[in-house]
């Protein structure tokens, strides 16, 4: 996946979600680290710090392992994978754990800028689609 190197470094912007019929659900404000170890168990980590506007955070840090061609995912919220298109975007398949029945596609485009990227993550429960989130972040 030698796409997923051009997203190394710090970002930031925010993550909104939104319900089938375009209401806002939420919002907060993200930072985020990628790195890519030279050693340990992973070969990519993640790390979040998200903030609301009534001063409630959460922070995560979770870590992929390459298996061929994908970055497998296996954390406490979330197992699934990611892959590239011939188009260098990124696709991830999670599975929810903290969700009942409930996983999500997201897929990630960087700019041509290289500085900026946006995600979008179409949420399905029960097997229906649910909400969507829509992502924007650049490089501070």
């Amino acid at each position: 996946m030698p796409a997923m190197l051009l997203h190394e470094g710090h970002w930031q912007g925010w993550y909104r979600d939104f319900s089938a019929d375009g209401q806002l659900l939420d919002a907060r404000r993200v930072r985020t680290w990628c790195e890519f170890p030279d050693s340990g168990p992973f070969h990519y980590v993640q790390h979040n710090w998200l903030e609301w506007e009534d001063g409630r955070t959460a922070t995560y840090e979770f870590g992929g392992t390459l298996v061929g061609e994908r970055l497998h995912w296996e954390t406490d919220r979330f197992a699934g994978y990611g892959w590239q298109t011939a188009e260098d975007v990124l696709m991830l398949r999670l599975d929810r754990r903290d969700v009942a029945d409930a996983y999500y596609i997201e897929m990630i485009a960087l700019a041509a800028d290289r500085r900026t990227r946006a995600r979008t993550w179409q949420w399905f429960q029960n097997g229906a689609p649910w909400k969507w989130t829509l992502c924007n972040e650049e490089r501070p």
